[in-house]
């Protein structure tokens, strides 16, 4: 098959010659890239798909052609402007620390994680009522030379004698648990093998003191890798100090491969709850297994079904005996709190406790006898208390407009722990007594910048159908809206995932510079409910791009950037975005970066998890669903002969989560088919995954590179000086 190659005639290298910066007049020359002819057939349409054979992570082949991309990008990006300020300013921004909401036990004994600033991984500390320090309990800092071995999640037994805790292995979602003596430090020999992190973080539920727990897990997960089929998930429980093979079978539906189950132990040890679900959507059924009172579980236990036919999303809040409180969406797009008492005979109804409001719940925790309710109100966090009866006991003060992301708490302990940030603060853990009503910072970090310099507006834009939609827009004060500011516009829209106010380092360094960061709650998301998230899924799926492109469109009206200056970026599900919003509005966007986007809408669920997304994206597999998928697949409406933004492309090689795949095809495609322009790199990071449990060495150069090559292309004047 011929070749594909295309030449950037228009943009000049930046390369370093004796330690300057100079221009090259060189055009780049991107790696051939072969075309076979594979066409598929779906419904009567005839969609080329030319760019198959990168789907084989293995090959020798996809392996040349990744190294040769690597090869283009990592010289162009090192050799930036300002490339090696940005990493210096994000390194010294990082170095503050940071400290993981704390798990207070019946002791008191308190259990968290801590970084101290440029540490890869956030170290586990204890500390015993009376002790004046923290012991490190684990430190995964010394797993591996690279660092790129990670903690994943952990979780420590009720008698205080043990921590479980995941271990992640160069980004993959697949982990595995080890335990250790908390007292010692020591490790047991148990493994728990099998477990996939996307899934089952929260899913391990311990069952009274040393006996066991209860986990999820998958078949023999001996061969990892990202085009793993990731299915037939069922829930065992593990008897402290023996193997893994000897584990006992709760749960599981053989006849049901792609449906999840995970499995909660109430407060008091006595009932497992199991809830089955069909997708990630959460719609999901509830049983509940009586494991006695004595310190053995009664394991062979009849399941009892307490909500069948996948009819709403029902969520374990907390207990008090055969009494459930529950968050659900059942009647209640913006969701409610409810109860379901179990002990008498069927049928078991369901009470209202806590009814719908006009703002989203987005947190219920069941703490001190309370129940503590997170809400979404225009898309930023209030803290509202309640009786389990549903009287409302007043509200907690939060710091101001931001997000509560976590929040831990027992349900007879009066102090809880949650944490609080914004787009100018850092993550900062508080100490909240329900008695005395007082929150005090549980550590204070010592910051390198000064938040008092940055300001938060939230603006409301309509989008193209006329819907209304919240935008929050950062920058430093004394801002001058006469279009010349850069600006960086992020976005996700999808799987009911809410974009609230958050702190990043890497957007704070890109205003420092005087850069502009908007963020767009799409639909598609959980800001306002699952009407708001139903209406950015499946045939809506447009709706989402409506809504960024008129986020942009405001920003370009209003003056607060110009499309010159206007950078979009997004990740996973939010690549998706940006692969959709290039190609459709190219002219729009003076830069489009994205990571990890899910880019091949016909092929997406033939890969690894992907077959869970259904239930957002449909799939090519039925007319209609080919039909609104083949209309904005990123891979498939790629222009040829436009001029697209200066576009960079990242991934990673053990990406088990999002197929990298995606991200070959579709760079390939824009690198052959669009007009002589900005460049189309790609860069593919190694012995990482989807994000979670990069090394921070990792993410400052990453990050370093992505912002480098956003100021470098929205700024005009650099640019023409150049050349």
């Amino acid at each position: 098959m011929q070749a594909a190659r295309r030449l950037i005639t228009t943009t000049f290298l930046v390369i370093l010659t004796g330690g300057a910066a100079q221009a090259q007049t060189e055009p780049i020359k991107y790696p051939d890239t072969r075309r076979e002819h594979v066409v598929d057939d779906y419904f009567g349409t005839k969609v080329p798909d030319p760019y198959r054979w990168l789907e084989n992570l293995d090959s020798a082949e996809t392996k040349a052609w990744v190294e040769a991309q690597n090869s283009l990008s990592q010289p162009f990006l090192a050799a930036l402007p300002d490339r090696e300020a940005i990493r210096a300013r994000l390194q010294e921004l990082w170095n503050y620390e940071r400290y993981g909401v704390p798990r207070q036990t019946r002791s008191g004994t308190l259990f968290y994680t801590r970084n101290d600033g440029l540490q890869n991984h956030a170290v586990l500390y204890v500390q015993k009522p009376g002790d004046a320090e923290p012991r490190v309990l684990i430190d995964p800092n010394s797993w591996s030379e690279d660092a790129t071995v990670a903690m994943a999640h952990w979780t420590v037994s009720p008698d205080e004698r043990w921590v479980l805790y995941a271990q992640q292995t160069a980004g993959s979602d697949w982990v595995e648990y080890r335990l250790r003596d908390i007292a010692t430090g020591e490790d047991l020999p148990d493994r728990i093998r099998g477990v996939n992190f996307n899934f089952d973080a929260a899913r391990i539920s311990w069952r009274g003191g040393t006996a066991g727990f209860f986990y999820s897990r998958f078949p023999d997960a001996s061969s990892i890798g990202a085009a793993r089929e990731i299915i037939h998930q069922k829930v065992c429980y593990h008897r402290i100090g023996t193997e893994q093979k000897d584990d006992v079978l709760i749960y599981e539906r053989p006849d049901q491969p792609q449906w999840f189950a995970w499995s909660k132990v109430t407060g008091d040890g006595r009932f497992l709850l199991l809830a089955l679900e069909r997708t990630e959507e959460g719609e999901n059924e509830l049983y509940v297994k009586d494991l006695g009172t004595s310190s053995a579980p009664r394991l062979d236990a009849p399941l009892r079904q307490l909500i069948a036919g996948f009819d709403a999303h029902y969520e374990f809040v907390g207990s008090e005996g055969s009494v459930l409180y529950l968050k659900t969406s059942l009647d209640a797009p913006r969701f409610r709190i409810v109860s379901l008492d179990f002990g008498g005979p069927d049928p078991v109804a369901l009470r209202e406790v806590i009814p719908q409001s006009e703002d989203v719940i987005d947190l219920a925790l069941h703490a001190g006898g309370e129940l503590l309710i997170g809400t979404l109100h225009d898309a930023a966090s209030k803290l509202r208390r309640f009786s389990t009866s549903g009287k409302s006991l007043g509200e907690i003060a939060l710091p101001g407009t931001g997000s509560v992301r976590a929040a831990l708490g027992s349900p007879d302990d009066p102090v809880l722990y949650f944490d609080y940030s914004s787009f100018n603060q850092p993550s900062t853990v508080y100490r909240h007594d329900l008695r005395s009503g007082q929150s005090t910072p549980f550590r204070q970090a010592r910051l390198r910048f000064e938040p008092g310099d940055y300001v938060t507006e939230q603006v409301f834009y309509r989008s193209k159908d006329g819907t209304r939609v919240p935008m929050f827009v950062t920058h430093r004060k004394g801002l001058q809206k006469d279009g010349h500011a850069p600006a960086l516009l992020y976005g996700y829209g999808g799987f009911a995932n809410s974009l609230t106010p958050s702190f990043s380092v890497a957007n704070l360094v890109w205003m420092e510079s005087g850069g502009i960061f908007a963020q767009a709650c799409l639909r598609g998301g959980n800001e306002y409910g699952e009407e708001w998230h139903k209406a950015g899924t499946l045939e809506h799926k447009q709706n989402v791009f409506d809504d960024f492109i008129a986020a942009a469109e405001y920003l370009v009206r209003e003056k607060l950037t110009s499309a010159q200056r206007l950078a979009i970026f997004g990740g996973s599900n939010g690549g998706l975005l940006i692969g959709a919003v290039a190609n459709q509005r190219p002219d729009l966007f003076a830069v489009a970066t994205q990571s990890v986007g899910v880019l091949d809408m016909l092929r997406y669920h033939k890969f690894g998890i992907g077959y869970a997304w259904a239930g957002d994206y449909g799939t090519s597999d039925s007319e209609a669903g080919f039909r609104f998928l083949r209309a904005y697949s990123p891979y498939h409406n790629v222009k040829p002969g436009a001029r697209y933004p200066a576009m960079l492309v990242m991934t990673a090689d053990h990406d088990d989560r999002v197929y990298p795949g995606h991200s070959f095809k579709y760079t390939a495609m824009v690198q052959s088919t669009a007009a002589a322009g900005p460049p189309v790199l790609i860069r593919v990071e190694t012995r990482a995954g989807h994000g979670g449990g990069t090394p921070l060495g990792k993410t400052i150069e990453q990050t370093a590179d992505r912002l480098a090559f956003t100021a470098y292309f929205t700024n005009p004047e650099r640019q023409i000086s150049k050349k």
